[in-house]
């Protein structure tokens, strides 16, 4: 047994969190489900402008968005969204989907 105090770890006056929650945007495929196109940090800058910049293609490419929410009773809602700014900031999933095509 050695006389020596123990040492910290390296970076132990810095705060970890492994378990951070990451902003998916995903896209709904016929046949594929939900495909995740690219998910981040929006707490970090590099992340929060590639999820900007998937949200920006995605809606130039025809598609729409929208947010899960929880409703009342525990139903299933969703929340469409125009911008990345109407997402909120702890949303787990952004959803894209296609225009429905018909009519005239």
């Amino acid at each position: 047994m050695s006389d020596r105090p123990p040492t910290a770890p390296p970076d132990a006056g810095a705060s970890l969190c492994h378990n951070r929650d990451l902003m998916r945007l995903l896209r709904m495929k016929p046949g594929h489900g939900e495909v995740l196109l690219t998910e981040g940090d929006v707490e970090v800058p590099e992340d929060e402008r590639e999820l900007v910049a998937a949200f920006r293609e995605q809606l130039d490419a025809g598609m729409w968005a929208a947010v899960p929410e929880e409703g009342s009773a525990g139903r299933r809602v969703a929340r469409m969204v125009r911008s990345f700014d109407e997402v909120p900031r702890d949303a787990e999933r952004v959803i894209f989907f296609p225009r429905a095509a018909g009519g005239r």
